[in-house]
């Protein structure tokens, strides 16, 4: 069983998980009425559907050949290429639009070259701009569940289809279409899931009455017509098809079955379908890291002409996200070593349970309940930090639980026998073991934490901005090199702060 500290740490976690989905989801019930869905409703039902499924169709369709050429090939930089290519699923939103408007925009150099060629006018808004950043941002999460799929192909298995002289088309049929027929159901919902409760994408690409998500329609209810039936009615709805995504990933997420191998290397670089790998590797890059150098090229030339209230929104940007990484971590770390101490299954189903709800449906509900006493915006930063660190718990849960329960399996019985317990055992046996995968953790969730955008434009006031509000405000005034010049600082510190704490947690780490 837990000892005492780690009890008291993983009940507070959950009093603070439930105390939020509580003050969410009660007032949603109080408020909606789901017998009055209008057309407006079922438009934004189906655009939320259709967007999300279709940017995970593609993005899992493109993950397939990137991830096997970058399995097929060795090459000088190879393993630099794969972590960089991570790079765009912990970009904040606001900067990957950026990044594609800069491309893809009214004034951006491939429209105008498509109207050169008679093509008519080619424009990002809409169903297919919203499609294209999700794949954008979510290509490289699709890649990388898929690459390690390939990844734990033993290689004797691939030795063996060379010794039978099987055909490239006969291997893919017994060797890898089976993996990838239990890879991807699970990485199609994951995205499906993240696409759900894509925010800023649909505020800035979208909108307008056939391009509007569920999660714009919550905003544009509460902040612009403060119509509290519909934005509770419309919360509902995206909470229970999060729910729904989240048991459907549950219950179809299975690993390969191939059997251990012996872990020797495979064959480098076969010596057919190199120029199509390098193609798709060069498409991929190119698709991917256009759009960052596009942030950087517009933004460099006024990076030190910044707007006015950039001091000020940077500094809370950065108080928010230590805040909530900080918090996230101790409530991750909490429930992870109760989970490995023996506590039941419920410490799991605690810290997953925000991964099947939504930020901004569960702050419609904070939002009503806390109007009733006194005006949001007095807690606005507050509540940022609460909802961030609440949303970044699944993910450091399930980075630190099977840490955690290798250092019990292996130093466990001898903790024991020393009668270490409590804050000794804490300070001796598993800090010092954690630092690398709480490193990575804490600046994991700080770099989600400076790109969140719908808490803190749910809550916040115009005095309260964080770097992606002042983005978004920038963009609608239509100062575009102001808005690319703080663009680039939000994608600088978020990755600066991700760095200095994964390279914090792996310094002197004990493995």
């Amino acid at each position: 069983m837990a000892n005492r500290p780690v009890a008291l740490g993983a009940a507070l976690a959950a009093a603070m998980v439930l105390s939020l989905m509580a003050a969410g989801l009660l007032p949603l019930f109080w408020h909606a009425n789901l017998g009055a869905m209008t057309g407006a409703d079922w438009a934004a039902l189906r655009f939320t559907l259709w967007q999300a499924v279709l940017s995970a169709i593609f993005a899992c369709a493109c993950a397939v050949p990137l991830a096997r050429a970058l399995h097929r090939r060795r090459f000088w930089g190879r393993e630099v290429l794969i972590r960089v290519i991570s790079a765009p699923f912990v970009l904040p939103s606001l900067a990957a639009v950026m990044g594609l408007l800069a491309w893809l925009g009214p004034a951006g150099p491939v429209p105008r070259a498509w109207a050169g060629m008679g093509l008519g006018p080619l424009d990002i808004f809409g169903l297919g701009g919203v499609v294209l950043a999700h794949v954008f941002l979510n290509l490289p999460l699709a890649t990388r569940m898929v690459l390690q799929g390939w990844a734990d192909i033993p290689s004797e298995r691939f030795r063996l289809a060379q010794s039978l002289g099987l055909t490239p088309l006969a291997t893919f049929r017994h060797l890898e279409w089976p993996m990838l027929r239990a890879i991807l159901p699970s990485a199609f919902a994951a995205i499906f899931l993240i696409c759900l409760t894509s925010f800023a994408v649909a505020l800035i690409l979208g909108g307008g009455p056939r391009a509007t998500t569920i999660e714009l329609g919550i905003y544009q209810s509460l902040r612009f017509e403060f119509n509290l039936e519909r934005a509770a009615r419309l919360a509902l709805i995206q909470l229970a098809l999060g729910v729904s995504a989240v048991l459907v990933l549950a219950f179809i997420w299975r690993a390969p079955e191939f059997g251990a191998g012996l872990d020797r290397a495979l064959p480098l670089s076969p010596p057919t379908g190199w120029a199509w790998d390098g193609a798709v590797i060069l498409a991929a890059g190119s698709f991917l890291f256009l759009p960052l150098a596009a942030v950087l090229y517009k933004g460099v030339p006024s990076i030190v002409d910044l707007p006015q209230g950039f001091t000020a929104a940077a500094a809370r940007s950065v108080f928010v996200a230590i805040c909530a990484g900080a918090m996230a971590v101790i409530a991750a770390l909490s429930l992870a070593l109760a989970r490995t101490k023996g506590a039941g299954i419920w410490t799991e189903l605690i810290a997953m349970l925000p991964l099947g709800t939504s930020a901004l449906a569960l702050g419609t509900g904070v939002f009503m309940a806390l109007f009733a006493l006194f005006p949001p915006q007095v807690i606005a930063v507050e509540l940022a930090i609460l909802f961030n660190a609440a949303f970044a718990l699944p993910f450091l849960f399930r980075i630190l639980l099977p840490a955690c329960r290798e250092i019990q399996a292996n130093y466990g019985r001898l903790s024991a026998q020393l009668g270490l317990t409590g804050a000794a055992e804490m300070r001796v046996l598993f800090l010092p073991r954690l630092r690398r995968p709480i490193g990575f953790g804490m600046g994991l969730a700080v770099a989600m934490a400076m790109g969140d955008f719908g808490v803190i434009a749910l809550f916040g006031g115009q005095d309260q901005a964080v770097l992606p509000v002042l983005v978004a405000r920038l963009m609608g005034s239509y100062q575009m090199q102001a808005a690319a010049s703080v663009t680039l600082w939000l994608v600088v510190i978020a990755f600066a702060l991700f760095w200095l704490f994964d390279t914090i947690g792996g310094r002197d780490a004990d493995a």
